[in-house]
């Protein structure tokens, strides 16, 4: 059973920092691409950034030059730093595992979801 558990979110103001995890327990052979969401009151989930196991990344253009994703294999654990937050940024921020290779087989998961607050 994988798990994906996130961490790091808050009340924050704006132009202040915050720093998303997200860390993946259970037997985890690979996984082959990370991505960040968002989803806010009233909205659709949105894609904030992605990031495939040899680092190529992708960003939502509300992301590009203030969040940086990155990722550590060997930990199976992702982040999401996020500068410059602005209120429009507030949601709760879901992590997604992509291509996650078990002894089950291959299968995607999410995590829970860690709220996201940015006061102007």
């Amino acid at each position: 059973q994988v798990q994906l558990v996130e961490s790091g979110g808050g009340l924050v103001q704006a132009g202040d920092s915050l720093r998303l995890s997200c860390a993946a327990s259970g037997s985890i052979f690979s996984i082959k691409a990370w991505g960040w969401y968002r989803q806010a009151p009233g909205k659709q989930r949105e894609q904030v950034a992605t990031i495939t196991s040899d680092g190529t990344t992708n960003y939502a253009d509300s992301a590009k030059g203030r969040f940086t994703i990155s990722s550590d294999n060997a930990k199976n654990t992702v982040y999401l730093q996020m500068n410059s937050l602005k209120p429009e940024d507030t949601a709760v921020y879901f992590c997604h595992a992509d291509w996650v290779v078990t002894p089950e087989g291959l299968d995607d998961y999410w995590g829970q979801g860690t709220q996201v607050t940015v006061s102007s």
